[in-house]
């Protein structure tokens, strides 16, 4: 008798649970019906005013609107803007309570926007031709191999007079300039390009200022950077110069534009040149950087200043010197590296 009751008890529960989820879900059915029966129209939600109407102002409001007095009559003052900071204009150390921000935030005088591209040449030497100078560079060297010691690169004084007592050292023979150390390529330092300075020296402008203005307009087009005059700073009777005359401009740049630049001196102007052997191999200064010359018949050659060639008259077009300045201490490896890249040099290499 009791089992029969806790089975009828047990199916009558079962049933107004099913009762109840059926009515749940009709409910649930009936009102998503009745919405969509609501909403026909799909513009219904949308306000009827637009956020760029100007409300009807009378004249009265608004000119007894005073922002001044406004301003004067508030209580608290604003709370001051982050845009209004202005970096010091001149770095006066470490321990200086003012302290410029770094080059990364928008508000530093040294802020450069970008890079919004990825050149192709970027590309090529980081997937091939980093790996590439690495193991053309490698030197290797065993665990527990010791350096021997080299000569002082500084001479000392003979002692032969009273006077050489406390006189600084000597530099090298041949020379007095320190040659940069060369040390071993790791790839922490493979080297890679830094900048590219585009120079030009524009003699006629001594007696007409316009070949200097068609030389910086044409340097400016080419490089997508603004070029600084130059001054002279000695006379010179055989060429004509005289000191403190504005003769010469140049640019110099960094980054995506730097590789935008060699890009179109490779790929475009270069091939163009009619018999051009290539750079010459004695043309570094022994620290990695390497220099080149373009005519003005090669200047003209870039798409910038072919496009609108008839801008520019054809004599006032100059030749410019192209300085590749690369992290390399020493002129091999900086002709390694722009090798790479695909400028050729012939002749005898001097390193």
């Amino acid at each position: 008798m009791i089992s029969t009751r806790c089975l009828a008890s047990g199916s009558a529960s079962q049933a107004v649970r099913l009762v109840v989820r059926s009515n749940q879900a009709s409910g649930r059915r009936n009102a998503a019906t009745a919405a969509a029966m609501a909403t026909t129209d799909p513009f219904d939600d949308l306000e009827p005013s637009s956020s760029f109407a100007t409300s009807d102002l009378s004249s009265d409001v608004a000119e007894s609107f005073d922002p001044i007095k406004r301003a004067r009559a508030r209580r608290r003052e604003l709370p001051p803007s982050r845009y209004k900071f202005r970096p010091p204009k001149y770095y006066r150390g470490p321990l200086h309570p003012h302290q410029p921000p770094p080059a990364s935030d928008p508000a530093s005088r040294l802020f450069v926007p970008g890079p919004f591209s990825l050149p192709r040449l970027q590309q090529t030497y980081e997937s091939t031709i980093a790996p590439d100078l690495l193991t053309l560079t490698y030197a290797h060297r065993p665990p527990g191999t010791v350096t021997p010691p080299k000569s002082p690169r500084l001479r000392t004084w003979d002692d032969s007079s009273p006077y050489h007592a406390g006189r600084p050292l000597r530099g090298p023979r041949g020379g007095s300039v320190l040659r940069l150390l060369r040390r071993p390529i790791t790839f922490r330092n493979i080297p890679r390009l830094e900048k590219v300075t585009v120079h030009t020296m524009v003699s006629d402008a001594l007696r007409d200022s316009g070949h200097l203005h068609a030389a910086g307009l044409i340097v400016q087009s080419i490089t997508g950077r603004r070029v600084t005059s130059c001054k002279s700073k000695h006379n010179v009777l055989q060429w004509g110069l005289r000191s403190d005359k504005y003769v010469s401009v140049k640019a110099e740049i960094r980054g995506e534009d730097m590789y935008h630049f060699l890009s179109r001196c490779i790929d475009v102007v270069l091939p163009r040149i009619k018999d051009w052997k290539g750079v010459k191999g004695s043309s570094g200064d022994g620290s990695g950087n390497i220099t080149f010359g373009l005519t003005r018949d090669a200047v003209a050659q870039f798409p910038e200043v072919e496009v609108n060639y008839d801008m520019y008259p054809p004599k006032m077009i100059p030749g410019c010197h192209v300085t590749v300045h690369t992290s390399a201490t020493n002129d091999r490896d900086a002709r390694l590296l722009l090798g790479a890249i695909g400028i050729p040099f012939y002749g005898k290499f001097v390193d």
